[in-house]
């Protein structure tokens, strides 16, 4: 990574670091390892970027017969300096149960450790940066080369690609990527009743209170899992929180010159929750831009939409930050957005009209400025 420090802000005035940070469990890491990075991407000060594979890897030493880990590595942007940072990522462990003992190969709920913190090389009593595993240890520089992998090593001025590919060991054999099924993550729809025993702890027990509290037996036979599958169903619902537009678009943006004609994707189905009432609103987007030397693959749009979509939305702005992401995204020539969406707030309680619908728009650019342009694409969404 070329570029230690990032400008995220509108105004130019904040200046924050890019970090790495490595994030390993064995015990029940299924579900401690997504707890984890949710509680990373919630953070008010810490901005999750990018997040690797899981990978398993054997422990390094301790009991033959310890649990194996999974270990990942999240690239992160934070205003904090390093010991802030880390006095943050030890409430984080704390507050997910973490127990710190004498010796440092237990078994352990989580851990949440700095492997770089932007091009720092710096010694803080018993840790430093960059971490000393980083460029000896597969288990950590295997999934940060995977989130990273033309990161530098300040010391070594190595790629993380190239520490990765240097070690060697039974312990590389042994580390495999694999595909973990997780909360808070970015993620298919998967069978909302086809789950563990635990998912959400927090927010199940939010789900059985909301039952009580409607009059309702949460132990019955019918509702006895209800909790769980609510806190599935919500976290999928609710997931555009937790998901970035880099990690959508994943580099899916192509140079296209000579493109210079307008692209128009259209019926582009979305399914949103209104903030009044956390209730449906649904319907279909159409989104179209007029190149300016980039174009995006055709699914990422899609993608865009869901990732604003999946939060408790009001369709108004749902439709300008389409608009304001693909603008961000491709730099066009100009950006247009149509949406249309039945509200079941409106449908199915207050004045109850089954019937109506609701049309918004968004217009950047060309499409704002030249009536022909916006004509053109108003009449090629029509047909």
């Amino acid at each position: 990574m070329t570029v230690e420090r990032i400008d995220m802000s509108e105004d130019g005035d904040r200046s924050f670091t890019n970090v790495i940070v490595s994030v390993g469990s064995n015990i029940e890491k299924e579900r401690h390892i997504p707890e984890a990075i949710r509680r990373l991407r919630r953070h008010p000060d810490i901005v999750v970027r990018r997040v690797s594979r899981v990978f398993e890897s054997p422990p390094v030493a301790g009991p033959a017969d310890a649990p194996d880990f999974f270990n990942v590595a999240v690239f992160v942007c934070t205003e904090l300096t390093a010991p802030e940072l880390r006095e943050e990522l030890r409430h984080i462990e704390t507050a997910m149960g973490r127990v710190r003992t004498e010796d440092r190969n237990d078994p352990r709920v989580i851990d949440l450790d700095i492997t770089y913190y932007g091009g720092s090389t710096e010694e803080f009593g018993n840790w430093s940066v960059p971490d000393p595993e980083a460029a000896t240890e597969a288990h950590v520089a295997i999934p940060v080369a995977d989130v990273a992998p033309e990161w530098i090593h300040p010391l070594s001025g190595l790629t993380t690609k190239s520490i990765a590919e240097r070690l060697e060991g039974n312990e590389v054999e042994q580390i495999m990527a694999i595909r973990l099924s997780t909360p808070y993550g970015l993620r298919s729809a998967d069978d909302f009743d086809e789950v563990g025993e635990v998912y959400a702890p927090k927010l199940e027990s939010l789900v059985r209170e909301q039952l009580l509290e409607i009059g309702e037996d949460p132990d019955r036979e019918g509702l006895a899992r209800t909790p769980l599958r609510v806190a599935k169903a919500m976290d999928f619902l609710t997931s555009g929180y937790s998901t970035s537009l880099e990690e959508v678009v994943n580099n899916a943006v192509f140079d296209a010159e000579g493109a210079e004609e307008m692209v128009v994707v259209r019926d582009v189905e979305f399914y949103s929750m209104c903030e009044h009432h956390m209730l449906p609103f649904f319907g279909t987007a159409a989104v179209s831009y007029l190149p300016k030397g980039s174009i995006i693959g055709l699914s990422k749009i899609a993608r865009i939409v869901d990732v604003f979509a999946r939060r408790l939305q009001v369709q108004e702005r749902l439709t300008n930050q389409i608009a304001d992401a693909m603008g961000e995204i491709l730099e066009p020539h100009g950006v247009a957005v149509v949406m249309e969406g039945k509200h079941l707030c409106m449908m199915m309680r207050g004045v109850q009209k089954q019937d109506s619908s609701m049309i918004t728009s968004a217009m950047r650019g060309c499409f704002k400025d030249d009536a022909r342009t916006r004509s053109e694409f108003l009449d090629l969404i029509k047909n």
